[in-house]
């Protein structure tokens, strides 16, 4: 098992790392829309998913692994209304590869996100 961290994906804001290998399966914390300064991104859900997707790719680079070797995602959302938004966003990172994917609605995110995405992928 290995622990992944890197500088360019905000820190972990709890006891838990931003991923692990196991075996050649990497398995990310949830990415929530901050920038890796930290700072909560404002706007709507679409300004908060692309900051998601750059943490995402930031981990996966960082593990050896990339957006074309996600496995599965989970997605959650805070209002299934700008599911439409949300998947807009999605299809420019997974336009062509189209991972396994599971979206659900949340009460409430850390920091009031709007959004919180997690993967499962591949390592090289």
């Amino acid at each position: 098992m290995k622990t992944i961290q890197t500088l360019m994906a905000p820190a972990a804001i709890g006891p838990y790392s931003q991923g692990i290998i196991v075996n050649n399966l990497f398995y990310s914390s949830g990415q929530i829309p901050l920038t890796a300064d930290g700072v909560m991104v404002e706007g709507d859900i679409k300004a908060q998913t692309h900051q998601v997707f750059k943490n995402l790719q930031a981990v996966l680079e960082e593990a050896g692994a990339s957006l074309d070797t996600v496995v599965k995602a989970t997605v959650f959302i805070k209002d299934m209304n700008e599911f439409a938004m949300l998947n807009e966003v999605y299809s420019e990172y997974f336009h062509t590869h189209k991972p396994a994917r599971s979206c659900v609605e949340v009460a409430r995110l850390p920091k009031d996100a709007l959004v919180e995405i997690e993967v499962v992928a591949l390592v090289k």
